[in-house]
């Protein structure tokens, strides 16, 4: 058994009999009161919000997790399915463990899932992928003399901020964490 002292950010605890993933993790001492430990986490199954505190040298219940690269097939109603590149197994995946990297997803690419036993409870996208510009507004020339952004359609339906010079049919590279503009891709 755990203590209060071994979690860190992305550790995976079952807290009150739920799977939860521990967001933020704060070290506190007041002034004149005890230690302890302020949890920000997420319950996997409903994606709520939980906040604890735990006193120091508090026993919690790790779980061990197993993470696998899989590769994405293409999503069906609110599951993605995903195949194990070694055994060619399909896995539905709740599509809501993306989180918004889901749009930026395309067939072929890799995907990081957690199981615990057979079940998935955790889905990471690649952070940074790169995907074409079906669609922006042409810049004006001239325009650039202050970091303005415009609107470009992805490949994938998504919608990113980029910089005035890029064009329709570039490719450029997208961070999934913050959907966000990253770069241009020569």
């Amino acid at each position: 058994m755990a203590n209060s002292g071994d979690l860190n950010v992305g550790s995976v605890i079952r807290f009150n009999g739920e799977l939860c993933k521990v967001e933020e993790y704060i070290h506190r001492t007041p002034g004149n009161l005890r230690a302890f430990y302020q949890a920000r986490m997420r319950n996997l199954k409903s994606g709520k919000i939980v906040e604890n505190r735990f006193r120091v040298g508090e026993a919690v219940e790790l779980v061990r997790v197993e993470y696998k690269q899989m590769q994405y097939i293409f999503s069906e109603g609110d599951f993605i399915v995903v195949m194990d590149n070694e055994t060619y197994e399909q896995v539905y995946v709740p599509a809501f463990l993306l989180g918004d990297g889901f749009k930026f997803l395309k067939e072929g690419m890799e995907v990081k899932v957690s199981f615990e036993g057979d079940e998935p409870i955790l889905a990471e996208a690649p952070v940074f992928v790169e995907l074409v510009i079906t669609y922006t507004e042409p810049g004006v020339k001239g325009d650039t003399a202050t970091n303005t952004l415009k609107n470009a359609t992805l490949e994938t339906g998504a919608i990113v901020k980029v910089p005035l010079f890029i064009n329709e049919g570039e490719k450029i590279k997208v961070d999934t964490r913050t959907s966000s503009y990253a770069e241009r891709v020569k």
